[in-house]
């Protein structure tokens, strides 16, 4: 069997980053750039076609172009490896694209944080490896539809193929860091502190309806959806819609230059999460000393400081006459009995009623035991005595 690597958790917080590429990161559709041109079809006719027989077959839409691709190769190109992702190198990209990834990276690293650019999608990954961007290796995976070839080097079937549902069991690899897609460790149970990134250090960025399980995923987790925009058309309709329907939480223009509103977003998230892992460190560290601390002591003991903290709490005279009911039961020690002697003069309520019978009696019997009175214990002798005169 098979051995998969889980990526290990580090020591730094990580943000994965999440891109859908079509109409994300790119303008138009990746086949619709060469590819199908070039294959004697034009854009409309080919994706009609290709519809047309999902449609008439019950096959997936994405099985469907993937065919249609190898199919309309015949007589026009060899589609090997090579030469899809010479059709990739001409994609276009939206602006700023070139240089997001370093800037983006930059900034985290300024933060203590770490940023891990991921794709997920059903367009075509040889295409998507010939891009300028995944030649730099800025993704740390991409997530995409991609062909089996045979001996001689040519594509003959599909060997994977991602449609908009089953994009989301890439959130979870992601997640879990088990990245491999053949990897069955996705279904393991991760205690939340073996998980490698948090869901609410996930940003999704996408387009369209067909981001919208991957959105609602990363945001029901706590997480963050972008949807983007088209530069030239400045069409807002889809992202706009998005919100309305509580699939995303922010939306901007495909603009990746320096300063644009999507980078603004993006660091105001890194700032967040910058934030949130402080605050996250305290709470661990917190809760660390108290496991330490109640798992260093008997159930006795761990019932003596309970009754102690629940005499400091008390804010209620009645209360006060309850808990030392309790407290009369017990044989305190010399550190407990100083915690006692503080309690009574820092706790207001309980210096008021320091007369009454029972709690006057309480506090007597435990200083008759100190062979030498602090300060504390001297100032409730004073305080009772003085009331008693």
């Amino acid at each position: 069997m098979k051995l998969f690597s889980i990526e290990p958790r580090g020591n730094k917080p990580i943000i994965a980053i999440c891109y859908d590429f079509d109409k994300t990161l790119s303008p138009t559709d990746m086949q619709a750039q060469g590819y199908i041109q070039s294959v004697n079809y034009d854009v409309e006719s080919f994706w009609r076609e290709s519809n047309d027989l999902a449609n008439n077959s019950g096959m997936d839409q994405n099985l469907a172009w993937m065919y249609k691709m190898v199919q309309e190769a015949a007589g026009n190109i060899i589609p090997k490896r090579e030469t899809l992702e010479k059709y990739g190198a001409g994609v276009k990209l939206f602006p700023g694209v070139d240089t997001w990834f370093e800037r983006v990276n930059e900034y985290a690293k300024n933060k203590g944080i770490i940023v891990e650019h991921y794709i997920i999608s059903s367009g075509l990954k040889e295409m998507i490896d010939g891009t300028s961007i995944a030649k730099k290796g800025v993704f740390k995976k991409v997530y995409a539809s991609e062909f089996f070839y045979d001996d001689r080097g040519v594509a003959i079937w599909p060997a994977q193929t991602i449609n908009f549902t089953g994009k989301t069991q890439y959130l979870f690899r992601i997640s879990k860091g088990v990245l491999n897609v053949n990897d069955p460790a996705v279904n393991n149970h991760f205690d939340p502190e073996e998980i490698r990134i948090p869901f609410r250090n996930i940003i999704y960025i996408g387009d369209s309806d067909t981001d919208i399980p991957c959105m609602k995923l990363v945001t029901s987790n706590g997480g963050h959806a972008i949807g983007v925009y088209d530069c030239d058309s400045k069409d807002k309709t889809k992202v706009q819609k998005m919100i309305h329907d509580n699939r995303i939480s922010y939306y901007a223009e495909a603009d990746y230059r320096k300063g644009k509103a999507l980078e603004r977003i993006v660091k105001a998230i890194i700032d967040q999460t910058s934030s949130n892992e402080a605050i996250d460190k305290i709470k661990a560290k917190c809760i660390k000393e108290t496991t330490d601390a109640y798992d260093g002591k008997t159930l006795e003991e761990q019932k003596r400081k309970d009754l102690l903290i629940e005499l400091d709490n008390s804010s209620s005279f009645t209360n006060t006459h309850t808990v030392v009911k309790k407290l009369k039961q017990i044989a305190w020690n010399s550190n407990e009995r100083k915690e006692l002697y503080h309690i009574a003069l820092v706790n207001t309520q309980i210096k008021w009623i320091l007369k009454d019978p029972d709690i006057a009696d309480f506090y007597m019997k435990n200083i008759e035991k100190e062979k030498n009175l602090s300060r504390d214990a001297e100032e409730v002798k004073r305080l009772i005595d003085g009331q008693r005169s």
